[in-house]
Formats: C-alpha cells, structure tokens, sequence
C-alpha cells in the first residue's frame, strides 16, 4: 500500500512509517495527517506488533504547515478553518498512538518542534538522534499548544520545566532531553535508524499482549488513585495469565530457554 506523503515498510513485525515531506521539513500538513492515520491502522491490519514513527531529510517534523494554515485561512477567511477539521485530525492520530495495544517508538532526527514534538511524546519510547533538538514552538507564534504536549510534556519532565519550554519555546538539545526525562535515548545520527529498529524488534519479538496491557496501564496511572490503579493492575494480570504468552513465558523459564512470544 502507498500514501501520498509517508513511506511505509514492514518488516518482520516491525512497521516504520516516514513522514515523507523533506522539503518542508516534514511539516504537519492535513494530508500528512490523513497518511499517518492510515499508515498506522494499515499496520495494525497487517499484524505489526510495534511501529516506527520517523521522518525523511534533515527533520524528525517542524510542526504544524503554517503554509497551507494561511491559505485556508485566506481562502475560508477565519482562522479557525485550520484549527477544526486540520487539527481535530491530528488529535485523532494522537488518540490512535496512545490507545493501540502496542509499542510506537518514534526515531528523531533532526528538527523536532511544535506538533511534531509532541507526536514524539505521543509515542511510547523515544529515540533521538544526537543533532536533534526539541521545542515547544508555539509561543513564537502567538499560539497555544496542541497534540496533547500539555499532557505528555508535564507528565515527562514536571510542571516546571514543561512551562519554561512551552513559555519560552526555546530548543532543548537531544541529551538536555534525555537528562530531563522527555526522551529514552540518545544515539549518533547515523545509526538512528538502525539502533531504533534493533529495539522495536526487540518489543515485537516480545509478548506484546502484555505490552498493550501495560500500556493501558500506563495511560490510567495519572488519573486513577491506588485503589483504582490496582484493580486494574488486577483485572490486566488476570487477562495476561489466561494469554498464551503466558504459558510460553513459564515453560521457557523451566526449560532454561528463549521464550516464542506470539502476542496471543
């Protein structure tokens, strides 16, 4: 299957997806947006048990087109043409990053700012190449933020340094993110790609039933209390425990050997 502006491969259960607008340094345009939403749903239909998000040039994506933002605005004349339908498709995408059941790491290179920062956040790991850079560029602009940065960023790194770089918009370098918390890793550029797919193969050759599981856990941890948070933890082991992976796990400790996770 292909899209207008992304790449797709998959590869031994590992999807990548590369926003694939280098010369606007991948910006967020609609059809961006649309391509990745079916990027996305085409991989989970396919069987992938974990996605690479990335992007193609000198930019991880510079955020949202501010381009086609001042021509729908012209065209339509309000400014809220783009921030409707344009940005209720970005939270859609969002929205399917966090609540799919299984691992999205997003492999950064290069400019990484606004919205596009955000969908790294979105993702569940995240691998930066060491030249990349972060910022929260929507001051710069008169703008507030979106894609959920108000949510992923303060949760990463605190509510203090969150309002720095969201009121300031200044660029975080690859390992002040990492230092902070906002990021897993930091690699050198030209092996981004391939240290990113050595540990998405990794997630995917693992028992991603339980994965999505904690996942889910995950995305309740900050809302719940601990009763809460622990009838889940509850009603998620049990759901693990009846998966094959489970019986797989055990009998492969027993047997002093490597586990064959399915995701079942």
């Amino acid at each position: 299957m292909t899209f207008e502006t992304v790449t797709y491969q998959l590869v031994n259960g590992v999807a990548t997806v590369t926003m694939n607008r280098p010369d606007a340094l991948n910006a967020l345009s609609l059809q961006l947006t649309l391509d990745l939403g079916a990027a996305f749903r085409h991989a989970i239909a396919e069987g992938a048990r974990a996605i690479i998000l990335t992007g193609n040039g000198r930019a991880f994506c510079s955020g949202g087109d501010l381009k086609e933002m001042q021509s729908m605005w012209q065209k339509e004349g309000r400014i809220e043409a783009f921030l409707e339908d344009p940005l209720a498709a970005l939270h859609d995408v969002i929205r399917l990053i966090r609540e799919t059941p299984i691992p999205f790491v997003a492999a950064v290179n290069g400019v990484c700012a606004g919205a596009g920062t955000n969908f790294a956040l979105a993702c569940d790991i995240v691998v930066a190449a060491d030249d990349a850079a972060f910022r929260e560029a929507f001051v710069r602009i008169g703008l507030s933020p979106d894609c959920g940065g108000t949510f992923f960023l303060p949760r990463a790194v605190g509510e203090k340094i969150a309002a720095e770089m969201f009121m300031t918009g200044d660029a975080v370098s690859a390992e002040r993110a990492r230092e902070i918390g906002m990021i897993n890793r930091v690699v050198p550029a030209d092996s981004l790609l391939e240290e990113t797919h050595e540990l998405a193969s990794k997630l995917a050759a693992g028992p991603t039933g339980a994965i999505g599981r904690i996942k889910r856990m995950l995305n309740a941890s900050f809302s719940n209390d601990l009763s809460e948070q622990l009838a889940l933890e509850h009603e998620c082991q049990i759901e693990s425990g009846k998966a094959a992976d489970f019986k797989e796990g055990v009998a492969a400790f027993f047997e002093k050997r490597a586990p064959n996770f399915t995701g079942k």
